[in-house]
């Protein structure tokens, strides 16, 4: 049997490398969520950032560190909170798409690096080696982020290793990125019987612009919540016994 847990997905629009202003349109939309009962909010990939590759390659300033003195304000939000940025990695002379996850007092729970780079990421950042997981609230999660939802081995492993909820930081554009994400994200509910949640991106993102439509799925890869296309916004749902 289940927990319940009401878990929100946000979707925001970024300003380019400007951490600040980031963190505080995070802050707001984890206070929306917390007023709707949440009890986790996931943010989308590189949000303090922006998906800005040029920027993050160019500028080490903008990588981040799980006690990072910029996240105070999310860290202090009272939300248990899913951050996915760039992370400085000890030896490397770049950094890693890192999801850190805090838990409601902003103590740090597991830190999560990217393993499946995409292609104009793979001179950009150091893949990950190892798989993420968390316990929250009596149940088990499991971390992906963006590319690595498209390798059904690694979705996979989290159902086998116990998982009920899997949890998701992407970019995903407009054109055949709005293609991509209603096939993926249902499709790993479907397979892997697990709730799933995505965070994405709306409007300008780098190179992109994202499709907004963060979404929330049970196991089966029935929908229960999905925000629109254009606003930033938060979208929340419950999981476990009593699914509405």
């Amino acid at each position: 049997m289940l927990t319940r847990m009401e878990i929100a997905t946000a979707q925001l629009t970024c300003v380019p490398a400007d951490i600040p202003a980031n963190v505080r349109q995070m802050v707001a939309l984890a206070g929306e969520a917390r007023r709707h009962g949440a009890e986790l909010v996931v943010f989308p990939e590189l949000a303090p950032t922006g998906y800005e590759l040029d920027a993050l390659s160019a500028d080490p300033g903008l990588w981040l560190n799980p006690d990072d003195p910029r996240l105070d304000a999310i860290r202090e939000c009272g939300t248990a909170t899913v951050i996915n940025c760039a992370v400085a990695v000890d030896g490397e002379n770049r950094p890693a798409i890192e999801t850190l996850v805090y838990g409601a007092d902003g103590e740090l729970l597991t830190a999560y690096r990217k393993q499946h780079l995409y292609e104009q990421e793979q001179n950009v950042f150091a893949a990950g080696r190892r798989d993420g997981r968390f316990k929250l609230g009596g149940l088990r999660f499991a971390l992906a982020t963006c590319y690595d939802n498209h390798f059904p081995e690694l979705t996979g492993r989290g159902a086998a290793d116990g998982c009920q909820v899997h949890l998701a930081s992407s970019l995903y554009g407009t054109g055949g990125g709005v293609e991509e994400r209603a096939k993926v994200y249902p499709g790993i509910a479907k397979e892997s019987n697990l709730y799933v949640v995505l965070s994405n991106h709306v409007g300008p993102a780098g190179a992109w612009t994202g499709c907004g439509r963060s979404a929330l799925w049970a196991p089966g890869g029935g929908l229960l919540a999905e925000a629109d296309a254009d606003t930033a916004m938060v979208v929340t749902a419950e999981i476990g016994q009593g699914t509405r």
